[in-house]
């Protein structure tokens, strides 16, 4: 019996409406929207209002159209919502704002060191803990204003059911406020004076609740609905896989930031100066991760250029030499503080993308290394359609590399939240490694030495 559950997906670039047939997990309609910050006051923040409503529209015409039987959500990480006394949301902070940074040395006197929580230290708000302790300390005032804090998948669940919770997927990325292997909040909740305002900590399947009345008339959607807790989006891509293999195995979810994740990989000892940390899946276990902004690099060095590489392009750029070296975004990634140069200037816009990709292999592979990634590794979202990213990928990856080339992996995983099937046996398309790239990627590497 196929089944429609309906997945609010909000990723850092775009906001995502998608409806996922289960058991295909095959997605029969989506709407998209920007993700824009809007500049304040009081801080960078996004557009909460201008998202609702976008999502009432899409659910409504969703339900109209098709029928929906659940609702899921999945949002990026480092994001957290303050629910005021009256129960509407405090203006949400952007993570990339630089505020955080102005107290950053009060700041490292206070966090739980990484080998508890597996929580590197990063910069701007990308620490959930440095954000609060920022917003605190320019506002006296704010603590006496908010009633409760959720994790960013849930502020969605709140709005369509009226609970509230954190699930612990958003709580273990890189937060501070969480212990990974005990599985309970981090000293911080009690040194920042917000544990009685923390949501209670719930697995992404567990049922949030149902539509309320309230969420009916907004979105046409019928009352007793079922909403699930939901899922930190770089874990919702891992979710699928976690259900159909038993082997070892790596996911790389590709957007602004590209994110490795290992299971069942080999040990290894974890460096946060090199932007390597401990994710919490949706089981609540420890998943040694890394990342680096690839999506955002992208956008920066392709300038929006929208042709294709030719093998002339190829060919020259393996010639030559032609090399993009880290870091094209300085402030995340295992080279953190490097300033990016070419080896050669690239003599066409196709051999600057051909480059490009292979540099974005090289640091995927740099990071799958940092985490101890065994078998075959998945590649999901934009960077799976990119064959030259596959091509070098494979080269470094003899144990196998498998596209998916669907949208995106974070609203199907999501949508198994609400399955009550194991995901179906999908057979990916593997890439291939190709002559040239082995030798390109030790001279890449030799000049990182």
């Amino acid at each position: 019996m196929k089944r429609h559950i309906a997945v609010i997906d909000v990723g850092k670039t775009n906001a995502k409406l998608a409806l996922v047939e289960l058991p295909s997990l095959r997605e029969i309609a989506v709407r998209t929207r920007p993700n824009r910050v809007l500049p304040g006051p009081p801080y960078p923040q996004y557009d909460l209002e201008g998202h609702w409503a976008f999502f009432c529209d899409g659910l409504r015409e969703m339900q109209a159209a098709h029928g929906i039987d659940g609702v899921s959500v999945t949002t990026h990480g480092a994001a957290v919502t303050l629910i005021g006394q009256d129960g509407r949301a405090l203006p949400m902070l952007d993570y990339e704002c630089g505020g955080p940074d102005e107290v950053a040395r009060d700041y490292d006197a206070l966090r739980p060191d990484f080998a508890l929580t597996g929580s590197a230290r990063l910069p701007m708000g990308l620490n959930i803990g440095a954000q609060l302790h920022w917003q605190f300390a320019r506002d006296p005032d704010l603590r006496a204003r908010v009633r409760h804090i959720v994790t960013y998948p849930q502020y969605w669940g709140y709005l369509l059911t009226g609970a509230l919770a954190c699930d612990i997927c958003s709580l273990g990325c890189h937060t501070d406020l969480w212990l990974p292997e005990s599985g309970a909040f981090s000293a911080l909740v009690d040194t920042l004076g917000i544990r009685a305002m923390m949501a209670a900590p719930r697995r992404p399947s567990e049922r949030l609740g149902v539509i309320s009345p309230a969420a009916a008339a907004a979105t046409g959607l019928p009352e007793g609905l079922p909403v699930a807790v939901g899922i930190h989006d770089s874990n919702a891509s891992l979710l699928p896989h976690m259900l159909a293999r038993e082997a070892a195995f790596s996911v790389v979810s590709t957007g602004t930031w590209v994110i490795m994740m290992a299971m069942r990989g080999a040990e290894v000892r974890l460096d946060p100066a090199r932007d390597t940390l401990i994710n919490v899946n949706a089981a609540g276990e420890a998943v040694p991760s890394a990342r680096f902004m690839g999506g955002r690099e992208f956008d920066q060095i392709n300038q929006g250029w929208t042709g294709e590489a030719t093998p002339v392009d190829r060919a020259a750029v393996l010639a030559r030499g032609v090399m993009l070296l880290p870091a094209v975004e300085p402030s995340s990634g295992p080279f953190q503080g490097r300033k990016m140069r070419w080896t050669a200037d690239p003599a066409t816009e196709g051999e600057r993308l051909v480059a490009l990709s292979y540099y974005l292999a090289l640091m995927t592979e740099v990071g799958l290394r940092m985490i101890g990634a065994k078998g075959v590794c998945v590649v999901e979202g934009p960077f799976a359609r990119n064959a030259d990213y596959l091509a070098m990928l494979a080269t470094l990856r003899p144990e196998g590399v498998e596209a998916k080339t669907s949208a995106t992996g974070t609203s199907a995983g999501a949508a198994l939240l609400l399955s009550d099937a194991p995901p179906p046996a999908e057979a990916l398309p593997r890439a291939t490694a190709q002559d040239g790239l082995a030798a390109y990627a030790r001279a890449w590497q030799g000049l990182l030495a």
